[in-house]
């Protein structure tokens, strides 16, 4: 039996691959649940989470898919969240990430040899 890695608190350590998925997928799940929240969309109408989550997917990976009309359906809030879903896509959450790391001063960079 394979022994998994773990830091020194005792937490698991992901490969980089894993990394990558959880990036997307955390943003991914964050935006479809913040766009079935009632705020986000217009009254009267209705929006199923496979929906939401095909939006929020496909502003993630700006692809520009969308099931409904964005203009009718989601209400300035609702906009905001696709918005900022394509601006962390596009950016990358790596960049984002690296630019959290470095705002809590850990050091970013190549292990010398």
């Amino acid at each position: 039996m394979k022994k998994e890695k773990s830091n020194r608190w005792g937490m698991t350590r992901f490969s980089p691959p894993q990394v990558i998925s959880i990036g997307f997928l955390i943003p991914i799940l964050v935006g479809a649940l913040l766009l079935m929240l009632p705020i986000s969309k217009h009254p009267g109408v209705k929006i199923t989470f496979l929906d939401a989550l095909f939006e929020a997917t496909s502003a993630v990976c700006v692809t520009g898919l969308v099931v409904t009309d964005t203009a009718t359906t989601f209400t300035v809030f609702g906009e905001c969240v696709l918005m900022i879903l394509i601006q962390v896509g596009g950016l990358g959450f790596m960049t984002l990430g690296i630019l959290v790391a470095m705002l809590l001063g850990k050091k970013i960079g190549l292990p010398a040899e």
